[in-house]
């Protein structure tokens, strides 16, 4: 996770990691908040956005029940970025995210 462990272990990236990679159409999934700021506290959410040019929001659900299924220890927040209408959100996930995963 380029040089960023954000506050996860290897066990939990490797297993969002495997959910991700179940999905050929994700481009690359991108963390951003806290985690990506380096800022987190402890039980920090993982804030999580996928790019994709043809996920539908059917397949983004199917991905959010599998990531619930891991039981991690943490809330995901999952979006998709192509859906997110917010400019200030917008803004902070191209200024402070970092790669996470590349399809």
């Amino acid at each position: 996770m380029n040089s960023i462990n954000a506050g996860l272990s290897a066990d939990v990236v490797a297993k969002l990691k495997e959910v991700f990679g179940r999905y050929s159409e994700i481009k690359k999934v991108v963390l951003y908040g806290s985690r990506a700021m380096q800022n987190y506290k402890l039980g920090s959410d993982i804030d999580l956005t996928i790019f994709s040019d043809s996920l539908s929001l059917t397949q983004l659900l199917k991905i959010e029940t599998e990531i619930d299924d891991l039981l991690l220890p943490y809330k995901v927040d999952l979006s998709l970025y192509s859906q997110i209408d917010n400019p200030g959100l917008i803004d902070h996930i191209n200024r402070v995210g970092v790669e996470f995963y590349k399809g």
